[in-house]
């Protein structure tokens, strides 16, 4: 059942400040956790256009912009809104439980 996805802990509320993105790794997943005025939001964290850290970028508002040629992403939705990039990024459920932030990962 490929299709199978689990609620995993990526992180501590505490962990990622507000308005900010840190970097977390799950098993061989890179992901970028972003905190966006208090909603947690988890994508991909590899850019698709040239396979750069994400949580390394700038983080405006809610779009996010690859340090290496400046691609940006719409982080709620993933969506490629400025070139160089033109693939989407995944993204992922996120709740909080308690002190922890869960993300649905596929399994």
């Amino acid at each position: 059942m490929g299709d199978e996805q689990a609620w995993t802990e990526i992180a501590r509320v505490g962990d990622v400040p507000e308005d900010d993105v840190i970097e977390v790794t799950v098993g061989e997943r890179c992901l970028a956790l972003f905190n966006l005025r208090g909603t947690y939001f988890a994508t991909a964290g590899i850019c698709t256009h040239a396979h750069a850290r994400l949580a390394e970028g700038y983080l405006q508002d809610d779009i996010i912009e690859c340090p290496l040629h400046q691609g940006l992403f719409h982080v709620p939705t993933g969506k490629a809104v400025g070139a160089p990039v033109s693939r989407d990024i995944e993204t992922f459920p996120v709740r909080v439980e308690g002190g922890a932030i869960l993300a649905r990962l596929p399994g």
